[in-house]
């Protein structure tokens, strides 16, 4: 099992998260709200929450009436601490595993990650775990990934990591320290162009689709048909 930890990554202390990470990402609130309605659009079922984290993304689709249940998965106990305690209104609605998302996944109905499959360094290796996922789906379902990109050319990548530290800065956070995060956050992450990621997931078996983009943010959705 994995042993990564947030806390090390984003060098903050796991209770500090949720509001540390509107800090850091463009459109956050946005960017939930897109994912979790567009599970909410695909009907009830099970839903799996691919490195869930505090909880943010799998409170705002269970949120969304009440239909579906979620499972979230995490390798990090102390994020997962959070979640329960986040989410213990939901009662059984909500299952809370410690394992890696690259392991084998429970059957569902529904898949979904915010901010989480970045931490896979290799293209190869997403094209896997979106095989993965597209299996573990039943027929009809669908996978909602919400995370960062960067365009392959040089001026496009510098353009966009510009618009990340905008943000960054319109947040309070000095402009050195904001381009200090992008480099300590690029020891662990690595952000694909967004045609990349489509053409990774349609090689899967998804019919994949960008519906949100801002900044360096995009929600991108795949469905099994």
């Amino acid at each position: 099992m994995s042993t990564h930890s947030v806390r090390r990554h984003l060098r903050i202390e796991t209770a500090a998260y949720d509001e540390t990470i509107r800090r850091f990402i463009p459109g956050y609130e946005a960017m939930l709200e897109v994912v979790a309605g567009t599970l909410a659009d695909s009907g009830p079922g099970r839903v799996i929450d691919l490195g869930a984290g505090t909880g943010a993304l799998s409170e705002a689709i269970l949120a969304h009436g009440d239909a579906r249940t979620v499972e979230l998965i995490d390798v990090d106990p102390e994020m997962l601490a959070q979640a329960r305690g986040r989410l213990a209104r939901f009662g059984g609605r909500v299952r809370v595993r410690e394992m890696s998302f690259l392991a084998p996944l429970p059957p569902c109905d529904g898949a979904a990650a915010s901010l989480a499959l970045h931490h896979i360094p290799k293209m190869e290796e997403k094209r896997a775990l979106y095989g993965r996922i597209r299996a573990a789906i039943r027929p009809g379902g669908i996978f909602v990934n919400a995370d960062a990109t960067m365009p392959a050319d040089p001026a496009g990548r510098e353009a966009a990591r510009r618009l990340w530290v905008d943000h960054m800065m319109s947040c309070g956070i000095d402009e050195a320290r904001a381009f200090e995060h992008l480099e300590e956050w690029a020891e662990e992450d690595t952000y694909f162009p967004l045609d990349e990621e489509l053409a990774a997931m349609r090689e899967a078996g998804f019919d994949a689709e960008c519906i949100w983009h801002e900044a360096t943010i995009a929600v991108v959705v795949g469905r099994t048909g």
